[in-house]
């Protein structure tokens, strides 16, 4: 039922942050237990083509930036947002200085100003750069449109035709992959390419970071990435996978990120090392899987 929710928001075009704190599962599972693997269901769990931007947070400290950015590309972008977190975080504590908002960046909603040349308003034309759709306000004079979860036309009039119904599904899947223009590019932590990189997202920061540097300390040469944004993937993600002979990606969960980044990147070399116990990593662990690599 939640999922035709999100496919009702996909459709609409309207924004939207859903969390989800993945635990233990499936179903009850272990519900005081951490996990990472609600991946694939904030991927591909909905029906139809429905794209939608996924960000994680990697730390409970994050967890507020992490929120901000994903409403700011749900209202900038006129899009559902998916926000993972985990046990782990959400069960955890650092210490977290209360941020001044006038620090951070505005969200500029896309509200409609203009009428079309026919003097209607076409809710579904959308900006040329962005591919984002203007945003009329409830109740704004001479911007009345429908809404629903069935196609449409730019005009915003049902519509069952094939061609209308290519075009409007490659525009929305479009206008999900051209945020990657507006969030970070990929950090390298350690040299820019080399024998092995260390890939991880969500909570998995600060173990794989622990581990990175206890194998640096026994002199071994290791890079690190991490993912704060899955869907879309940083604009430089494939140049830096590429430029390394292994990527090792280090999640909780049976291998669902390090398969999602195959299917974008055939050509890189990915290696899944995954747990699902219901646990955080331990740093030995994550040590010996890197050692096996290098």
């Amino acid at each position: 039922l939640k999922s035709e929710a999100l496919g009702l928001a996909v459709m609409t075009e309207l924004p939207l942050v859903i969390v989800d704190v993945q635990r233990a599962g499936p179903s009850t599972g272990i519900p005081t237990k951490t996990e990472q693997t609600d991946l694939d269901q904030a991927l591909y769990g909905r029906n139809g083509e429905c794209p939608m931007p996924i960000v994680a947070a990697h730390s409970p400290g994050d967890c507020f930036d992490a929120a901000f950015n994903a409403a700011k590309i749900a209202v900038e972008h006129m899009t559902p947002v998916i926000l993972l977190s985990e046990g782990f975080l959400g069960n955890g504590s650092e210490p977290w200085r209360i941020p001044a908002m006038a620090d951070y960046p505005e969200i500029k909603p896309p509200f409609a100003t203009e009428l079309g040349a026919d003097g209607k308003f076409h809710p579904f034309e959308r900006d040329p750069e962005t591919l984002v759709r203007r945003w009329a306000i409830p109740g704004q004079k001479g911007f009345e449109h429908r809404v629903g979860g069935l196609e449409k036309n730019h005009a915003g009039v049902l519509s069952s035709d094939p061609a209308n119904h290519q075009l409007m599904v490659d525009e929305r899947a479009a206008k999900v992959q051209k945020i990657a223009d507006f969030i970070p590019e990929l950090s390298v932590d350690g040299p820019a390419s080399g024998k092995l990189l260390v890939v991880g997202w969500g909570g998995t920061m600060g173990h794989i970071l622990s581990a990175v540097n206890e194998v640096r300390e026994a002199g071994k040469t290791v890079s690190r990435a991490h993912f704060d944004y899955i869907v879309p993937v940083p604009r430089n993600t494939g140049k830096v996978l590429e430029s390394f002979d292994t990527i090792l990606v280090c999640e909780l969960n049976s291998g669902q990120f390090a398969r999602y980044l195959r299917g974008l990147y055939p050509k890189a070399n990915i290696v899944s090392f995954g747990k699902v116990q219901g646990q955080p990593f331990l740093v030995n662990e994550l040590v010996e899987a890197i050692n096996r690599e290098i």
